[in-house]
């Protein structure tokens, strides 16, 4: 499912950080059914991946991204060794106009991966910036969230990232390599927690 030869071919960023982009990362002849197989996320926020059911084809496209080949590609790419570290995920479905605010990712994060899974995207808002400073303007790319579309990048006290505000359906699927199980059990937790209690307020 995934294009790992033309992410391997996609030269890594160094300024203002070490990010890549790969539109086209999920080969075209799987978006419809990973895209049909999505969760059904009805909330904003990011939602650990077992909140929500999900399919078969979306099982298997989340199976990939935790193999070994998807570790070994990042690792050259990155010069690391992710060996020794767990993977977490979360999903997105719905977008706040709160939603985009600049920031850098915890520090127990390595890498970010981004993976979007939407339509041709029109809207200005919702079109995730690399940064420079904590400043949306002083971008040195800007990343339509359509489907496919790959964005990753090495976490550091200057990884800036953000988006113009956007409020509506908006999925993306974030991977991370963390520093430890731990940190994936908390944040789990926490994200499931902040689940609960949107549904107490609604209800």
């Amino acid at each position: 499912m995934l294009d790992l030869e033309k992410f391997r071919a996609t030269p890594l960023n160094q300024e203002p950080y070490e990010y890549l982009c790969v539109p086209g990362f999920i080969r075209a002849e799987h978006l419809e059914t990973i895209n049909r197989d999505y969760p059904k996320v009805d909330k904003p926020g990011s939602i650990p991946l077992d909140v929500y059911p999900y399919g078969p084809a979306f099982s298997a496209f989340i199976e990939e991204l935790r193999g070994p080949e998807m570790r070994r590609a990042f690792e050259d790419k990155f010069t690391l060794n992710l060996a020794p570290y767990p993977t977490m995920f979360t999903v997105r479905g719905q977008c706040r106009a709160t939603d985009g605010k600049i920031h850098t990712d915890s520090a127990s994060k390595i890498i970010t991966v981004l993976i979007y899974m939407n339509p041709p995207w029109e809207s200005s808002g919702g079109r995730l910036r690399v940064l420079r400073s904590p400043d949306l303007e002083d971008y040195a790319a800007e990343v339509p969230p359509d489907a496919g579309t790959l964005l990753c990048f090495r976490r550091s006290e200057r990884s800036w990232h953000g988006h113009h505000s956007f409020e509506g359906p908006r999925r993306a699927l974030q991977m991370n390599w963390v520093k430890g199980g731990g940190y994936v059990w908390h944040e789990q937790w926490r994200h499931r927690i902040g689940v609960w209690a949107k549904k107490l307020v609604g209800a």
